[in-house]
């Protein structure tokens, strides 16, 4: 396979990598250009911006959660038939999973990838010593090829000229040169942008921007060749109905099915936005039929439904209207009730308590829930505990937490995992059809979730 494509990297977080790269993707989706737009790391909210750029959605390339050996045959679904991927880096180029090496790093998905990287610098602060930068970071890992420059935040020409005059004899192209331009700001919560569909039209004004300052500020020309010149991949390609067959194939329906799936509900919307487009695709591979709905407006699951998945988000912003929406949370109830599976990931977890902040919830989970000042983030290795709609006992997973809320209890009497990195503790709940829990997994890496999950359902 063999796809243009550029990883977009930086020193540090906050240099301008989103605003880099989704200007990137947006401006040569305007020249016409079928873009494949990725992001390294477990992140939700980049890929949401990615996908305003680009009209694809937006995937996921996480080393740690899928494995190294992941990283490639994923990329090669998503950029499938494209003119040129873009892929956004993580924190710094050589930051990764705490403690364990280049694990989950940027530089170890462009070495996967054997993808030139260009690297964004904010350079406000700072003039001749940008050399001393990118000379560093372009001599640590002989593995990694930074193929340019992008200067971000340069306040007059008199500046550009003195960047420029110092990084002459890196042997590095200055790629592109941004200005310092407030209108590409977006709001952020918590370690994160706000979601874009929290604020769509803002969104869309946002990600226009960042075309036009990428547009006016990079040599568009220049960086398609250096995506040019990454070599052939692999001919290995994820697909999800062979990730299903290889453990089991999709699940058998039952005469009186009429050749249908069962329903899966999706919750989406404005407070659920947080899911991997994977796990729609292996579920609906494994032989669900899934449909989405929306908790703030919809007041009835979707006709039919056999089972719920609720991912992740911010919900505590929608407390309110959450709780106003009664017929949907006694819906959901219901069908928890029934003993239909239910998969709940850290806001879908908040979303079956009892309150959330006061504020009743669905109940299906004897459990409140209230915001924290504390951040709880980082990867985390975990086993299945319990026996349940997603999961054997002994199974295990990698997986992410990222909230600011706590849960009292924070585990049922059937946990659902057993956490073994940082720290050893049970976490989550597990009740007839549910599961419910803080961690979020990545179900590409373990495609048997997916079928379980669906047979329960067709079961």
């Amino acid at each position: 396979m063999n796809v243009p494509r550029l990883v977009i990297a930086a020193p540090s977080s906050g240099s301008g990598k989103t605003t880099v790269a989704t200007g990137l993707m947006a401006a040569f989706a305007g020249r016409g250009l079928a873009v494949s737009p990725h992001k390294v790391g477990p992140d939700y909210i980049d890929p949401g911006y990615h996908t305003l750029a680009t009209g694809r959605p937006g995937r996921n390339l996480d080393a740690y959660m899928c494995g190294p050996g992941l990283v490639a045959p994923l990329f090669a679904h998503g950029a499938r038939g494209c003119d040129l991927a873009v892929v956004e880096g993580v924190m710094g180029l050589f930051d990764g999973a705490s403690g364990q090496g280049e694990l989950a790093s940027t530089a170890q998905v462009a070495k996967v990838l054997r993808a030139p990287v260009v690297l964004v610098v904010d350079a406000s602060s700072q003039s001749r010593s940008v050399a001393a930068l990118v000379h560093g970071f372009a001599s640590w890992d002989p593995g990694v090829r930074i193929g340019g420059v992008i200067l971000n935040k340069v306040g007059s020409d008199r500046h550009e000229a003195l960047l420029r005059d110092a990084l002459e004899e890196s042997g590095l192209p200055v790629l592109g040169v941004l200005r310092r331009a407030e209108q590409v700001a977006v709001p952020s919560r918590h370690l994160g942008l706000v979601p874009v569909a929290e604020r769509r039209g803002d969104a869309v004004g946002a990600v226009g921007a960042m075309r036009e300052q990428v547009v006016a500020g990079c040599d568009l020309d220049a960086l398609m060749a250096l995506a040019r010149s990454a070599p052939a991949l692999p001919d290995e390609v994820w697909d999800a109905r062979t990730a299903i067959a290889e453990c089991g194939g999709p699940v058998p329906l039952p005469s009186s099915a009429g050749g249908r799936g069962p329903v899966v509900a999706v919750a989406s919307g404005p407070a659920f936005t947080f899911s991997y487009a994977e796990h729609t695709e292996l579920l609906t591979a494994a032989g669900a039929e899934v449909v989405p709905f929306d908790p703030l407006r919809d007041e009835t699951l979707p006709r039919g439904t056999r089972g719920l998945v609720i991912g992740g988000g911010f919900p505590e912003v929608y407390a309110a209207e959450l709780s106003a929406n009664a017929a949907l949370r006694g819906a959901v109830a219901e069908l928890a009730g029934s003993g239909a599976p239910v998969s709940a990931e850290c806001a879908g977890l908040l979303y079956l308590a009892r309150s959330l902040d006061g504020l009743p919830m669905c109940g299906v989970l004897d459990a409140e829930a209230r915001m924290s000042k504390r951040l709880t983030l980082g990867y985390r290795e975990a086993v299945a505990v319990s026996d349940s709609v997603l999961a054997a006992p002994g199974t295990r997973v990698r997986g992410h937490e990222f909230h600011r809320t706590v849960l009292e209890p924070g585990a049922g009497a059937e946990p659902a995992w057993g956490m073994h990195q940082p720290e050893r503790r049970v976490e989550g709940f597990v009740r007839d059809g549910v599961h419910a829990s803080y961690l979020h997994t990545h179900w590409a890496s373990a495609p048997g979730m997916a079928r379980r999950f669906v047979e329960r359902c067709a079961g």
